[in-house]
């Protein structure tokens, strides 16, 4: 077993050092001086101790319950960005904690908006990424006497947060923010939630830091290297499946480079592409709920499986296809030991994260099989066949994503990533986008809705010059397109997609399926998109005609690579528009 090593934090604000220097030391030194305080607010060391963490920005929908820690915000280096609603924070600290190796921080107030802040919290739970959401409380004095927006935080959330602690000792702010990231990072990531009350983080305490403590990542034993191996001697058709946002980018092209030269074929768990390039000889496509056809029959064709970063799950298995009587030799690599949503017989667990597993699986070298190369060149032609892109020349009449995606993809960089929420509008990014780094399609494995827009906000202000496209959705897009506001606040420049089918597509679909022709509850009155980016200060554009489609893109990415300001293409399309 390996672990991080730990990291003595100190306060930023404190310089002894500086306070030490005497007149003869340092002629210029000011008689005057004062020496730094010798505490300093609860709120003020919860700031200190998530930038000693490596915080970044926190996603903020401000209360007056926690005051003090937005004081502490003021003259922090983390970027404070105050979002338009606590869904959307939550979502953009989510998004951000899949693309770092560490949380997304969230802050909200009490009551309402804590109850807002819930989606993002089911969606960091079900996606297994690390989050940490802090919940400004009602005083300490005045708890269990139905004070203003009181609610109780544990009963809130314990079943959908990995911790819920509360700050009711003010001296203990370091050592909870330590145990909060502690928890959002070991064993399977996910969210902690954190409540503050309002009295508590306004104590004056000792300002010293409580440090890092260091998160397991496992490894493989000799034994189940020597297991590994044999069973992939044994073995005509193995598949790797790749998920979670346990990841790192030299885990990803390791693991990439391991699998190449033995020309053995990934396919990505439901909504991760890129942990294997899109390029790479060895990717087969992704694998989940409406998966392709290239890889629609992986699952009963391999006679060896390893995941890596994930567990065979409802998503991946078509809703736990795979039964006690299911004979596959299978290998699940994850530093959970739980299996917490595993379907289906076990071979073998590592218990690992990805980058040890990867380090570990380099002394693996075995014979390339000519039964590997014939089944992972069938499995990449299939994947190639389908993932080609269609006619980029626009045809007459009413506007298509088909040649939204052909003429888009041409147009990106290597490093660009897609974000995208839930609904059929997400299949031509599963199809067509090229997914070639880790990470590179942000979304919301959990099904949420909403999460388009805050993610791809979270994604831009993360790395301002990468190419950031957003897919969403009509039905989906208006549950959080209102953060264009702050990706305008903020200079957050994505290119933002809104696919308008006039209706719930995924849910007419199912509709269909079970109650044809009874369309009831889907159907959508949408405004003119184009026309509300435009009034939150973006470049808006309204697409009907498949012909306008080309110049639509060339003035959409002119306006963010000369403007500095997002762009949004409202995409007219017909109504029962599939991509596969």
């Amino acid at each position: 077993m390996t672990t991080e090593p730990a990291a003595t934090l100190t306060a930023s604000h404190t310089r002894p050092a500086a306070v030490e220097l005497s007149q003869q030391d340092n002629p210029q030194a000011n008689h005057t001086q004062k020496p730094q305080p010798a505490t300093r607010s609860a709120g003020h060391v919860i700031v200190d101790s998530l930038a000693a963490h490596g915080v970044e920005r926190t996603y903020v929908v401000p209360g007056e319950s926690f005051l003090d820690v937005l004081d502490g915000l003021h003259a922090s280096d983390i970027e404070t960005i105050v979002c338009r609603h606590e869904g959307g924070a939550a979502y953009m600290a989510e998004a951000d904690g899949k693309m770092n190796q560490r949380p997304g921080v969230a802050m909200v107030t009490r009551g309402p908006g804590a109850a807002n802040a819930h989606v993002g919290l089911h969606t960091a739970w079900q996606d297994s990424t690390p989050m940490l959401l802090f919940v400004g409380l009602i005083p300490f004095a005045h708890r269990d006497r139905e004070a203003f927006q009181e609610f109780d935080i544990k009963a809130w959330f314990d079943t959908g947060a990995k911790r819920v602690m509360v700050l009711d000792h003010a001296e203990r702010a370091s050592e909870i923010v330590a145990e909060a990231v502690f928890a959002a990072m070991s064993g399977r990531p996910g969210p902690v939630v954190v409540g503050l009350p309002e009295d508590i983080i306004r104590q004056q305490i000792d300002p010293a830091l409580h440090p890092a403590i260091p998160v397991a990542a496992g490894g493989m034993s000799s034994t189940d290297a020597a297991a590994l191996q044999a069973a992939l001697a044994e073995s005509s058709k193995p598949l790797f499946v790749t998920g979670g946002n346990d990841w790192t980018q030299a885990a990803a092209d390791q693991l990439t480079g391991w699998l190449e030269r033995h020309q053995i074929p990934a396919a990505a768990e439901w909504r991760t592409q890129g942990t294997v390039s899109f390029d790479s000889p060895s990717y087969v496509g992704p694998i989940g709920y409406g998966r392709p056809r290239p890889t629609y029959d992986l699952l009963e064709e391999t006679d060896l499986l390893v995941f890596v970063g994930t567990v065979p799950g409802d998503v991946i298995t078509d809703g736990f296809v795979c039964r006690q009587d299911w004979n596959k030799k299978n290998f699940l690599v994850t530093v959970d030991p739980s299996l917490r949503g595993r379907s289906g017989p076990v071979s073998r667990q590592i218990l690992a994260k990805p980058e040890a597993f990867v380090r570990d699986l380099a002394g693996i070298d075995l014979p390339v099989k000519e039964e590997w190369k014939a089944w992972t060149a069938r499995m990449r032609g299939e994947q190639e066949e389908f993932a080609a892109l269609p006619p980029a020349a626009p045809a007459a009449g009413q506007a298509r994503m088909d040649t939204l995606m052909a003429n888009l993809v041409p147009r990106l960089p290597e490093d660009a990533m897609v974000t995208f929420g839930a609904g059929e509008h997400t299949n031509w990014a599963h199809r067509y986008f090229p997914t070639r780094r880790y990470a590179s399609m942000i979304s919301a494995r959990n099904g949420s809705m909403g999460y388009s827009v805050p993610s791809a906000i979270a994604a831009s202000l993360a790395d301002p010059a990468r190419r950031v496209v957003t897919i969403a959705g009509d039905g989906e897009f208006l549950m959080n397109g209102q953060e264009l506001a702050t990706a305008a606040q903020y200079g957050a420049t994505p290119l933002v997609v809104v696919m308008d089918n006039q209706e719930y597509g995924t849910i007419r679909t199912h509709q269909e399926r079970h109650y044809p022709s009874r369309v009831s509850g889907t159907q959508l009155k949408n405004p003119d998109f184009g026309l509300m980016a435009r009034a939150f200060g973006g470049l808006g554009i309204t697409v009907t005609e498949d012909t306008e489609i080309p110049a639509a893109l060339d003035a959409a990415f002119a306006a963010i690579d000369q403007d500095g300001v997002f762009a949004l293409i409202h995409l007219i399309v017909e109504q029962r528009v599939k991509a596969y």
